[in-house]
């Protein structure tokens, strides 16, 4: 009989249990993939404007507000852990499970690519939503102001900004994942979940399915005399929109926070934890590695953005992964010093 336990699973349990999800996330079908990830991005965009409709106006100081904002934007991801959605960002995980080799490169590609189609539909229907309820003239239009503001900010950002801080907001998001991977209780995830979401909205770092909301929303509030009205008293001066157009958001900032957002998931959490428990090679095997999965973010001809080319370095990132003879091996736990057996 199996032993019942409320201790949460050691990191290497929770290695192993993420491999095996990657399976059963690659083997779902258009259909409800497609709906998960419309319902993950719409999901988010509950985070994105219960942050917006509560820091817009708190008379605190900057250091609280943003606590306060980023605890409450905590309620996009626990929304998608614990009702069950598709999480372009969260998914980035998933690379544990084909570097293991338990998803191959296609099912892998079309996971990403259709979650993250189905989480800008999910986002763009609450934008329409919100829009046509008029929230955002609550206070005086103070709402639509704020969440114009934050819009602006956003699409303002260099490549370079855009990119570290979407590589650190996806950290977070992933080990806020792995956490809950971890946790046996829904109170547990819930912890698990608020902690490392707060930090990375408290400190500023950028989300691309969160952007999803916030960018569209203050595009579509931009015209709206009152609300710029609002934005130009809460910014004390005059608002240059020039770069808030649909252009403005791909190029300067959907584009550098999804690239760094694989990076900060699929890389630094992912493939590096995924090096530490499940599989023994050498150094120098780590460092091709790190090489072949940057690669599949810096593309120096855009021509090679193909699906055969991505899938031709996921092929390679699969095969510098597998254990080499000679290699000296890496404890499978950190909790113990005597190796394992291989499965």
């Amino acid at each position: 009989m199996a032993q019942l336990t409320t201790d949460a699973y050691s990191p290497k349990e929770i290695a192993g249990r993420i491999a095996a999800v990657a399976q059963s996330k690659g083997a779902l079908d258009v259909f409800r993939l497609l709906v998960l990830a419309v319902l993950a991005g719409v999901f988010i965009g509950f985070g994105a404007n219960f942050f917006t409709m509560v820091v817009h106006e708190t008379g605190l100081a900057l250091g609280l507000t943003k606590l306060i904002g980023g605890f409450v934007f905590s309620l996009g991801l626990i929304l998608v852990v614990l009702a069950g959605a598709e999480l372009f960002t969260g998914n980035m995980l998933m690379v544990m499970g084909f570097v293991d080799g338990a998803i191959g490169a296609p099912r892998l590609l079309r996971s990403w690519s259709l979650a993250y189609i189905g989480n800008f539909a999910g986002s763009l229907l609450l934008v329409v939503l919100v829009f046509w309820s008029r929230q955002w003239a609550i206070n005086g239009a103070a709402v639509g102001a704020k969440a114009l503001l934050i819009a602006n900010a956003k699409v303002n950002l260099t490549f370079a900004e855009g990119f570290t801080r979407g590589i650190l907001a996806n950290a977070l998001v992933c080990l806020a994942v792995w956490l809950c991977f971890g946790a046996r209780s829904v109170t547990d995830k819930i912890h698990a979940i608020i902690f490392p979401i707060t930090a990375f909205v408290a400190a500023g770092f950028e989300h691309s399915v969160a952007n999803m909301y916030f960018v569209p929303l203050g595009i579509a509030l931009k015209s709206d005399p009152s609300v710029l009205t609002a934005a130009e008293a809460m910014a004390g001066g005059t608002v240059d929109l020039a770069q808030l157009t649909w252009a403005g958001f791909v190029v300067r900032n959907l584009v550098p926070v999804t690239l760094g957002n694989m990076v900060g998931g699929g890389l630094l959490v992912g493939i590096v934890y995924w090096s530490i428990y499940l599989r023994e090679f050498s150094f120098r095997s780590i460092g091709k590695l790190a090489g072949i999965a940057f690669r599949l973010v810096f593309f120096v001809n855009p021509r090679t953005l193909s699906p055969r080319k991505i899938s031709a370095n996921l092929s390679g990132l699969r095969a510098v992964a597998k254990k080499r003879k000679g290699s000296r091996p890496v404890p499978r736990d950190l909790t113990t010093l005597v190796d394992e057996d291989e499965d």
